[in-house]
């Protein structure tokens, strides 16, 4: 009975007390809540380019007369259903990796910090998809929805790298000028993402077959500054990886930004077919996909210019290949 009771009072602890996950037993669960991350966002723009938005029309219910999609619903609410259905995947996958982060010794809070921050952004996006869907799917709703999702993945992407390294102060890499100029291409993406939901908001995609409320703005001129914003980053990645190699900087902070370069080039490739050919879904949706890679490579960019190859309760951390004495630019 004493270990029932306090198995109820605080079963974190309960199971810390008994089980302690290996260090790649972690990362996996890191891994799988921002792998699940990434596939409700793709989902659901599967949901909203197949025309299922409203195939359930209330919320928490798929209908007034039923919790689940019925025959009668058809294609639309079994799409809309199944989207709805994965956002519990999603939550055991936040709920693994809490639980194995509060139970690895020694217990690294941070981590379990970072997983409780990914449940209230998953609890904060369901309700915001609630009354996405109340009221019949608002735009600004619907472009909130994704910008959620897109701190979720920036949340899941830290807790992935940060269980792949200790708990002691980072060290930089790279020199202050340098960290700027991360930063600053960090930013331009981030107006980059957010330009590109005012694009899919005044866009055709309205995610419904009825009549929707688009953003009032001229499509194609919004269509116009996303593709400048885009050749912005990849202007600034572009002159991080010269600077980077002109530095002599250690090798993951070059690769992270060959790889960011290289993303980037395939989704401006997708983005430009899409333009050209009139927005056929599969491209929108493969363009969705690609926005989630896009930022999960500027945030392992901006971890990668520093390390954390020690914790400061003595336990080690994989150090970065390639780490070297901080450049002084």
């Amino acid at each position: 009975m004493p270990k029932l009771l306090e198995a109820v009072r605080n079963p974190l602890a309960f199971i810390a007390h008994r089980w302690a996950p290996a260090p790649r037993t972690l990362q996996r669960a890191a891994l799988a809540a921002l792998v699940m991350s990434v596939v409700i966002v793709v989902t659901g723009g599967a949901v909203r380019l197949t025309g299922s938005g409203l195939g359930c029309d209330t919320w928490p219910g798929c209908s007034d007369d039923s919790l689940v999609a019925t025959p009668e619903m058809g294609l639309h609410g079994a799409i809309e259903f199944g989207n709805r259905m994965l956002t519990y995947v999603l939550c055991a996958a936040v709920g693994w990796s809490i639980i194995a982060a509060r139970a690895s010794k020694p217990w690294r809070r941070s981590l379990t910090r970072l997983g409780w921050a990914q449940f209230w952004v998953v609890l904060s996006n369901a309700v915001l998809g609630g009354i996405t869907v109340k009221t019949g799917l608002n735009p600004y709703s619907v472009a909130g929805h994704f910008v959620l999702a897109t701190i979720l993945i920036t949340l899941t992407t830290v807790t992935w790298q940060r269980t792949r390294e200790g708990d002691a102060s980072p060290r930089p890499l790279v020199g202050p000028r340098v960290r700027q100029l991360a930063w600053t291409l960090a930013a331009v993406t981030a107006v980059l993402v957010l330009i590109g939901t005012v694009v899919t908001g005044a866009g055709p995609h309205a995610g419904d077959s009825s009549e929707v409320e688009r953003i009032q703005v001229p499509w194609e001129t919004v269509a116009r500054l996303h593709a400048a914003s885009a050749w912005a980053v990849v202007g600034l990645a572009a002159l991080l990886w010269i600077v980077l190699r002109v530095v002599d900087a250690p090798g993951v902070p070059q690769a992270r930004t060959r790889d960011l370069l290289l993303v980037l080039l395939s989704q401006g490739a997708i983005g430009y077919a899409q333009y050209l050919t009139e927005l056929p879904e599969v491209l929108v949706g493969v363009h969705m996909l690609g926005s989630c890679l896009v930022w999960i490579a500027v945030v392992r960019l901006l971890l990668s210019l520093r390390e954390r190859s020690v914790t400061e309760f003595g336990t080690p951390g994989p150090a970065q290949e390639g780490s070297a004495v901080p450049a002084t630019v």
